[in-house]
């Protein structure tokens, strides 16, 4: 074993790394016994978090935590193939020594580059501590709005989906048996021509997990590039998903907390572009 990820190999045989019997082998091409195997696999480059000045739209902020609206198109921390130009980029510049991983520092959950919304972030290490519990025991509470295919023959459900990495493409996700505990509760807002508006409530965060829920009940969530498909009529940097509404309590105070962020102008004209439909 070269312990090397699928990723690395796959780059080493499209760059011409990898040769089997000393000729250039394709990515499907099968290994037998007695064939010889020559590659040269480079290191990825370490990857780091530095802060960058990015503007910020803080929603809420005091000693220990703050809320934040992140746009759709932002990353929310630093992974291969996305370095810098991070929400976490921006947060170590806004606030600096955050708690946490390096790479993910202070992160509570998280968002998907295209989703927009809010996000709840911890500036000491007791309030990491203590969001990471609540979150745990499912006492944050998140709300997304978004838009679907077709219109759900329920006006309301749940559903309750454990999830893990698809076998055919490690970029996706899908219900799995062996996956980790996954429940979505949905709600038809809107009902248009041929799609919906919805609301989601999640009682777990999953990678994906809305996006892989409703395209298992068949409404994928609209103009998602990955489960969906992308339709012409709107102009969105991908699927139309928001965290819309967020509520937990403050990890010192115990006060209640709450906030709402309005959807962006392109999902707002997404909206209206269906209902003209």
């Amino acid at each position: 074993m070269t312990g090397a990820s699928r990723g690395q190999v796959a780059e080493a045989i499209r760059a011409g790394r990898v040769r089997l019997n000393g000729s250039a082998p394709k990515q499907a091409t099968p290994v037998s016994a007695g064939d010889v195997l020559e590659f040269a696999i480079e290191e990825r480059a370490r990857l780091d978090a530095k802060p960058e000045d990015i503007a910020l739209d803080i929603i809420f902020e005091d000693d220990v935590l703050l809320v934040v609206d992140k746009p759709a198109g932002m990353v929310t921390h630093p992974a291969h193939g996305a370095r810098d130009g991070t929400l976490v980029n921006a947060l170590l510049a806004h606030a600096q020594n955050l708690p946490g991983d390096p790479l993910r520092p202070g992160l509570v959950h998280r968002l998907d580059r295209d989703t927009s919304g809010l996000l709840v972030v911890a500036k000491t290490e007791a309030a990491l501590a203590a969001l990471g519990k609540s979150m745990m025991r499912r006492q944050i509470g998140r709300t997304y709005l978004g838009l679907v295919q077709g219109i759900p023959t329920h006006p309301k459900g749940t559903i309750d989906g454990a999830l893990g990495r698809d076998p055919h493409n490690r970029l996706k996700h899908a219900i799995r048996a062996d996956g980790k505990p996954a429940v979505t509760h949905y709600e038809v807002r809107e009902r248009f021509r041929d799609a919906a508006e919805c609301t989601f409530v999640l009682e777990t965060g999953r990678t994906h997990q809305i996006r892989v829920h409703m395209m298992a009940l068949g409404y994928p969530i609209f103009n998602d590039p990955v489960y969906g498909k992308i339709d012409a009529r709107v102009d969105l940097p991908g699927q139309a998903l928001h965290a819309w509404r967020l509520a937990f309590a403050h990890p010192v105070t115990g006060e209640a907390l709450a906030f709402e962020s309005p959807p962006p102008v392109d999902y707002v004209a997404a909206v209206e572009a269906l209902r003209k439909a």
